[in-house]
């Protein structure tokens, strides 16, 4: 616990430092470290921008849906594309680097889903840049430019566009297409994935605000096959702003067919938009996506933390689509950009209130997939659809075959099939529950009436997996895989009858038959056999919340005080999320507060305070803990519970440092949540 809390003492401190505003929508990182700095996402569900500390450049651009077998495990894993949001910039002739840019600050709007960084050259110019992931334009993307003259200085912006060493078979062109009063120059990069499986194309162009005849003349520069450039020259007078924006796009063959002229296409319409435009465009999307807010009165911090929690989700998920958030989101190439329960049991909840749509095209991701869920199963010699552990584009098993989790770790099935009848009982969407969500829901109780092994009655045991808690591998009759499963086959029941199908009375058999185990002392036991020995992770507390299996208080209490005080160093931060739920939900707001605080400071990191998968932990953004970090307020301090009936609020218990909690947009009719 000393670790834990020095952890959370240095983050806190740190983060505060540098990053203080009383605008709850901002993040304003003052000190930029380049030793010491975790770059902020800029995203819009499909495309991912990661921030670097070094001026005008990004560190990664990540594109959704685009796997390729490499690297770690040999496994698919999300591929970076083209850096097409790099910049040169010569001032008098001098590059600027590093330790050219001095009072860097740099600014995340979350409402507008923006980072703008400033910073100055000598005494010469103050240059603004800033990044947008277009959220009305999936697969497009801004850098807005502003160059300040504080002497008669000569520019010279060159938009850079960089592939990165996984990508083989560069392909670099140039051309211009000659419209009635509009020349639009593209500078395009077209690569192979390591395997030669996908093309990668990306694409852009530059957008001045002087007419056709006043713009400055465009260069292109080819540096080797893996780069090439376009820039202009420009003099300025001591006193003026120029400016100028780049427009740029990328897409695969994950997306689209011909991504080489697709994403020409995507520039080009990007370029007749204007930047006024796209801008407005964008802001209007994101304002859009706020109906749905979470409002903390009392509380400026939180407030801002909830709603970093949320931009990050927001940002990494996209409604149409059938794509799904892995842990890391598009902050990255973290997990390898797999899916696993982190995307069900931990972000969907939060979304599914707050934006059904986005969450339905989680829900798509797995229906498009049940086919290799069903072969998964047949392989495995059992009935149904066995989903995999971690999964990418096809949707067949892609952890790595050292991982144990890969064969064993069988809740994820049971977590499917939870959130597509959770689905349902917010929107009531009988047509989508015939459709996708009842072949998935029963396909996964199907699975597990094999699974079993039927021991007599009482005895239906699930032998040998991996648990929730995943320091605890290979045992018998895991409580939380136990629950799911029980919580599985009872929604395949209630989904059959609500269609009007035949309830296979197996399922009701089998579920009745699933033990949920209890040591001596009268606390649920993790697993057969059980010993007290430290967890990774939240795994018999679950079983309250989310999964409704152990309703009676005083066994909630029990089972509270025991497994909390079990919680060993480097579990992740959602686990203190469930504490927060249950203890705001057993009106003991204190201990809900401590574990609120816990589930997320300790783990910022500087200078936007970014949030890490552990305290003390380097791989942010974690978007997992801040799904479970929403659920803390939506499902605890906010009383929400997800019945059959819909959306419904429970009796619960605010931080004493809170003075209201308001929930708006919250489920399909977009209803408003007030707890004082």
């Amino acid at each position: 616990m000393k670790k834990i809390f020095f952890a959370f003492v240095f983050a806190f401190s740190f983060f505060f430092s540098f990053s203080q505003t009383t605008d709850p929508w901002k993040i304003v990182a003052n000190k930029i470290d380049p030793s010491n700095y975790y770059g902020e996402t800029v995203a819009n569900g499909m495309i991912g921008i990661v921030s670097s500390a070094e001026p005008l450049k990004c560190k990664t651009v990540v594109l959704n849906g685009a796997y390729d077998q490499y690297g770690r495990g040999m496994v698919s894993n999300f591929l970076q594309s083209f850096n097409l949001v790099d910049m040169y910039l010569d001032i008098d002739g001098h590059r600027i680097g590093a330790g050219d840019a001095k009072n860097m600050r740099q600014i995340l709007d979350m409402k507008h889903a923006n980072l703008n960084t400033t910073f100055d050259y000598q005494d010469k110019a103050t240059i603004s840049y800033t990044y947008y992931a277009l959220r009305n334009l999936p697969y497009n993307v801004l850098v807005d430019v502003s160059i300040t003259a504080k002497k008669d200085i000569e520019i010279t912006p060159a938009s850079v566009m960089q592939a990165p060493d996984e990508l083989r078979d560069v392909q670099n062109y140039y051309n211009q297409v000659d419209k009635p009063g509009e020349l639009i120059s593209l500078l395009t990069s077209v690569a192979k994935s390591p395997t030669g499986k996908l093309t990668i194309a990306s694409s852009t162009t530059f957008l001045f605000d002087e007419p056709q005849e006043s713009q400055p003349e465009l260069i292109h520069e080819m540096w080797d096959n893996n780069m090439h450039l376009l820039k202009f020259k420009k003099k300025l007078k001591a006193g003026t702003t120029y400016h100028f924006a780049i427009a740029g796009a990328s897409i695969s063959t994950a997306q689209h067919e011909d991504p080489f002229n697709e994403v020409q296409r995507y520039v080009i319409y990007a370029k007749l938009q204007g930047v006024k435009k796209l801008i407005q465009f964008h802001d209007a999307a994101w304002d859009q996506l706020w109906k749905s807010d979470i409002k903390i009165e009392g509380d400026e911090a939180s407030q801002r933390d909830v709603h970093s929690a949320m931009y990050h989700l927001y940002s990494f998920v996209r409604g149409g689509t059938d794509y799904s958030p892995s842990p890391m989101g598009l902050s990255g190439l973290g997990y390898n950009g797999h899916v696993f329960w982190d995307a069900e049991l931990w972000m969907f909840p939060g979304l599914l209130v707050l934006h059904p749509e986005m969450a339905k095209s989680m829900l798509e991701y797995r229906f498009k997939r049940l086919k290799e869920a069903e072969n998964n199963a047949f392989a495995h010699g059992y009935k149904g659809a066995m989903y995999p552990w971690e999964s990418a584009a096809s949707g067949n098993e892609e952890t790595p075959v050292w991982a144990l989790s890969g064969p064993f770790e069988h809740h994820i099935t049971a977590d499917v099939a939870i959130a597509a009848w959770n689905y349902f009982s917010v929107t009531h969407d009988t047509t989508w529950l015939r459709e996708k969500g009842f072949p998935m829901i029963k396909e996964c109780a199907d699975f597990w009436t094999s699974r079993v092994e039927r021991n007599g009655p009482g005895h239906y045991d699930i032998n040998n997996v991996v648990a929730a808690d995943e320091w605890a591998e290979n045992v018998d009759n895991n409580a939380f895989t136990n629950a799911a499963a029980k919580a599985n086959l009872q929604y395949a029941v209630l989904a059959a009858e609500i269609l009007h199908k035949t309830v296979d009375t197996d399922w009701i058999h089998v579920e009745n038959n699933i033990p949920i185990l209890k040591m001596a002392n009268g606390v649920t036991s993790e697993y057969a056999g059980y010993n007290g020995v430290k967890i990774k992770q939240a795994d018999v507390n679950l079983l309250a919340y989310p999964l409704k299996e152990i309703t009676d208080e005083a066994q909630i209490k029990k089972d509270l005080a025991y497994y909390e005080s079990r919680v060993g160093e480097g579990s992740p931060a959602m686990t203190h999320a469930i504490f927060t739920i249950l203890y705001a939900r057993l009106n003991e707001p204190e201990k809900a507060w401590n574990a609120f605080e816990e589930s997320y400071i300790p783990n910022k990191l500087p200078p936007f305070g970014v949030m890490a998968e552990t305290a003390g932990g380097t791989n942010p953004y974690f978007a997992t803990g801040a799904g479970g970090y929403l659920q803390s307020v939506l499902f605890g301090f906010g009383g929400l519970d997800i019945t059959p009936y819909g959306i419904v609020q429970l009796k619960t218990s605010l931080p004493k440092n809170w003075k209201s909690l308001t929930l708006t947009g919250i489920g399909k009719d977009k209803k408003t949540f007030v707890v004082k």
